[in-house]
């Protein structure tokens, strides 16, 4: 089982790479699947550029980029998203990276990691939508951490209350349907 912890934001001075690493070493230590960090920084994914929509089949994609990126989301069985929460929703950068693509993300699991004034609850509630419709299926629990009171000013994450038992129930379902989706990927 191949687990990716997603960083959607790619803004300068972002909290996202400390969040997904505090996730990544909790979630590495589990030892129930492979836990990699995937960085949309490291993705060049311009505003989308392809001609013919995701939904008509990888075999319609002509950017190297696009190939790229569809190698990189196919090789996961889930998917941890660490989304802030903009303007209450999720970057425009995290729905263009979905947009790119479509079977890839089909039969998956995903679980969600929000940070923000209200712990990102709002960026995680739209991006289960937008996740439905490229057949993700999310999981009931999701942390949300305050940017003020749970990321101190050096970027360390500091949870409060029982943010790491979630994390650890999230994480815990996100193997469990990656799972059980398996033998729909597999048709």
């Amino acid at each position: 089982m191949r687990i990716a912890v997603i960083i959607g934001s790619t803004r300068p001075g972002r909290r996202g790479a400390a969040v997904a690493r505090w996730v990544h070493r909790l979630a590495a230590e589990r030892g129930d699947a492979v836990y990699e960090v995937v960085d949309l920084a490291d993705h060049d994914l311009p505003h989308l550029d392809e001609s013919v929509p995701a939904a008509m089949g990888p075999e319609h994609y002509t950017a190297a980029h696009t190939r790229r990126w569809a190698e990189t989301v196919a090789s996961y069985d889930g998917y941890v998203f660490v989304t802030p929460e903009y303007n209450h929703s999720y970057p425009g950068v995290l729905k263009n990276a979905i947009d790119y693509l479509y079977a890839e993300w089909h039969d998956k699991s995903a679980g969600f990691v929000g940070y923000g004034l209200n712990g990102g609850v709002r960026a995680v509630e739209h991006l289960r939508l937008v996740l439905a419709e490229v057949h993700v299926a999310d999981v009931r629990d999701q942390v949300g951490l305050h940017c003020f009171t749970e990321i101190d000013a050096d970027g360390e994450v500091r949870p409060a209350g029982n943010q790491v038992e979630v994390l650890h129930r999230m994480l815990d379902q996100v193997v469990a349907w990656g799972g059980a989706l398996a033998t729909l990927r597999q048709r």
